[in-house]
């Protein structure tokens, strides 16, 4: 069902974008998050948003899949777009459109389930398996996608919050992933997690590339540059720079993009 060997990012020089985000603007009330920010997302790539903290990452990260619908005062202009199709037009249903996302956050957040249905929820929620066969099939599916069947096979009926953080945020991406999504939104899904798990989680990342684009957020540079095909550099609000990520490593454009990954500036 899965394929986790790693894949070369799709040619960008010919690939059409799975999501265009153009002019991109938010407000809280009176206060602008987000400044017309505009960059594309492919098929079977991952894309890295970094910048210091506060500078508006995450909520862009949220504007792909419409998390602040329902958040009050808020306001966005500028159009995101999905295979072609406003994803605020009025023909767009919106749990159908979040759909095609899973979701991981920083801090893994298992629910207090089994790890069996923990994985199984989603599936059945949305009627992608029938019956207890098919279900046992997708949820090995799902833990084997996210690098946790050995560690968890005799443990199924445990709860996911007696795993280790590693083994918890492992779980949660294949709780993501028992959705079918398109696209993983990731949210510095190693930040509260041992070095060791971090490496599981990376390898499961680049694993992934094969089925579904991801975009990340992290604060760790050599990370960022490790797994991601792009780099997207966020500051005040405003996407300055996005590109392979070589070339923002080695050959940044815009001064302040060199001053952040050279340490000069938080």
């Amino acid at each position: 069902m899965f394929d986790t060997e790693h894949a070369p990012c799709t040619d960008l020089t010919t690939a059409s974008p799975r999501m265009t985000v153009e002019r991109l603007s938010l407000w809280y009330g009176d206060t602008q998050a987000l400044r017309d920010v505009s960059f594309d997302l492919f098929p079977r790539e991952i894309l890295a948003f970094i910048g210091p903290s506060g500078c508006g990452k995450s909520t862009a990260l949220k504007c792909l899949n419409r998390m602040h619908d329902h958040i009050r005062g808020v306001r966005i202009t500028g159009t995101i777009r999905y295979e072609g199709a406003d994803i605020h037009g009025p023909e767009i249903d919106p749990p159908l459109h979040r759909r095609r996302f899973g979701w991981v956050a920083q801090k893994p957040n298992p629910f207090a389930w089994s790890v069996y249905d923990n994985v199984a929820y989603g599936a059945r929620l949305h009627s992608l398996v029938a019956g207890r066969e098919e279900t046992d099939a997708h949820v090995e599916a799902c833990l084997r996608a996210a690098h946790l069947w050995d560690e968890v096979k005799d443990r199924l009926a445990v709860s996911g919050l007696e795993l280790s953080g590693g083994q918890q945020q492992r779980l949660c991406i294949a709780r993501a992933l028992s959705t079918n999504p398109q696209v993983l939104l990731m949210a510095e899904p190693c930040g509260s997690i041992a070095p060791v798990a971090t490496e599981k989680i990376e390898g499961l990342m680049t694993g992934l590339a094969a089925r579904v684009s991801s975009v990340i957020i992290t604060h760790s540079m050599a990370q960022a540059r490790r797994v991601s095909d792009r780099v997207a550099f966020f500051r005040l609000g405003a996407l300055l720079e996005v590109g392979p990520t070589e070339q923002i490593f080695t050959n940044a454009q815009h001064p302040a993009t060199r001053a952040f990954l050279e340490g000069r500036t938080g």
